[in-house]
């Protein structure tokens, strides 16, 4: 099968490479899905699980990406839930070679039905983005109805998602980001709009509810924004500030086949919108990580037309 992979970590996105590789083959529990779009997130050439594996063992050179929707082609000992020929969607294991490939195996719980109306590139761009902002929101930030949320990058993957997700759960939402990404935050759901290059993050006052996903100096500052009982959340790692009042809390996205289903039922009756920016084919691939100018939004491979 083809495959992009890595194997130099300092060349980046750059020191990618089209291959050619074996196909995966199911082991207990394992699906092997024909891969017809893939995710990629760059920050993943940063990310340990990339290079080594849980015994710290090298594993390169490894197949990045991990989020995915294709059609089921073989079952592993003991695989329930899933069968053969079946639409997919999920996000695959951190530790184990990805999505950016022809083929991947895969444990079939990470794994969700794909509703046949969905096509395969929208399907591919929820995992990550969705799943992060699901579970930021409402497992992790607890957000309620009538609270106040500030979505630092919020033109972004996973910013969009979490607007659009906080203001369906009937949260005042406040976004933030570029000034060229004014416009998009807003067509996105936010209430309002806060420029990082030109106004004074300080003037927004209390928030319940912070959703960062730049860190360093605007995590820092965001702390101080959260009311009394609120939650700076980060996806970046923990914070170098806490609340006074409140909760830090960083997490690692996981994989969950019940908010995928929530969250594809809401692109399929028009609630949710997801955020592509590009798509590519995966003889293209390299060259689409290594764009010429900024691209807002996630960059989709179409494994397969």
């Amino acid at each position: 099968m083809k495959a992009i992979v890595v194997a130099d970590q300092a060349a980046g996105t750059a020191g990618m490479t089209l291959v050619e590789r074996p196909e995966p083959q199911a082991t207990i529990n394992d699906v092997v899905v024909q891969v017809r779009a893939s995710g990629f997130v760059p920050t993943e050439l940063a990310w340990p699980s990339t290079w080594t594996d849980r015994l710290d063992r090298d594993r390169t050179p490894s197949i990045p990406g991990h989020e995915l929707a294709g059609v089921v082609t073989a079952l592993g000992y003991g695989t329930t839930g899933l069968s053969v020929g079946q639409r997919v969607f999920g996000l695959a294991d951190w530790y184990r070679d990805g999505t950016l490939a022809e083929y991947v195996a895969m444990e079939a719980r990470n794994l969700a039905p794909l509703p046949g109306d969905v096509d395969f590139t929208v399907g591919a761009s929820l995992p990550i983005s969705g799943l992060t902002a699901w579970q930021g929101l409402f497992q992790h930030g607890r957000l309620q109805a009538g609270q106040s949320v500030l979505v630092h990058g919020a033109a972004g993957a996973v910013g969009s998602m979490a607007t659009q997700l906080a203001r369906l759960a009937g949260a005042y939402v406040i976004g933030t980001g570029r000034a060229v990404d004014r416009q998009k935050a807003l067509d996105f759901s936010a209430h309002e709009f806060v420029d990082l290059e030109n106004d004074v993050l300080e003037d927004i006052g209390g928030v319940d509810l912070v959703f960062d996903v730049i860190g360093g100096d605007i995590g820092k500052r965001s702390a101080r924004l959260i009311r009394a009982g609120g939650t700076l959340l980060s996806i970046v790692g923990p914070s170098e500030a806490r609340p006074a009042n409140g909760l830090a809390v960083d997490f690692v996205v996981e994989s969950d086949r019940a908010q995928l289903t929530e969250i594809v039922e809401r692109v399929r009756d028009g609630r949710l919108r997801t955020n592509i920016g590009n798509i590519a084919t995966l003889d293209d691939a390299v060259a689409a990580f290594n764009p010429t100018k900024r691209i807002s939004g996630k960059t989709i491979i179409r494994v397969r037309p």
